[in-house]
């Protein structure tokens, strides 16, 4: 009987999250690598300092949960901490929402405005 690896993955809002590494953009199962989807659907606008927030935080994720397994579980823990990540963010208004989005909800709030600070 030949075992196949699983991938597993753990998708919220705007973080996904797979066991596994990007080739000729295919997702390869690996258990020893975590792949990051940020925004998948282009909700926000990013620049590259927001970007880096979220990555810089992704990696201090990753260290903290070293030498553990990379289950459901603790894929749901960093997910929802880069949400956090990017509420933050958001709130700070480092990071906006696209107005172009196919489906435009205000999943993390209201847009801040002048009339609302």
């Amino acid at each position: 009987m030949v075992m196949t690896e699983t991938l597993l993955k753990s998708t919220t809002r705007h973080v996904r999250l797979f066991t596994a590494r990007v080739e000729n953009n295919a997702l390869i199962p690996d258990p020893e690598h975590l792949t990051l989807d940020l925004d998948p659907d282009n909700e926000f606008l990013w620049n590259e300092e927001a970007i880096k927030k979220v990555q810089s935080r992704f990696q201090e994720l990753i260290e903290l949960h070293m030498g553990q397994d990379l289950n459901d579980y603790n894929l749901r823990k960093i997910g929802s901490e880069l949400e956090g990540r990017i509420r933050q963010l958001l709130q700070a208004g480092e990071l906006s929402y696209n107005q172009e989005c196919r489906v435009l909800n205000y999943s993390m709030g209201l847009p801040r405005t002048t009339e609302t600070l």
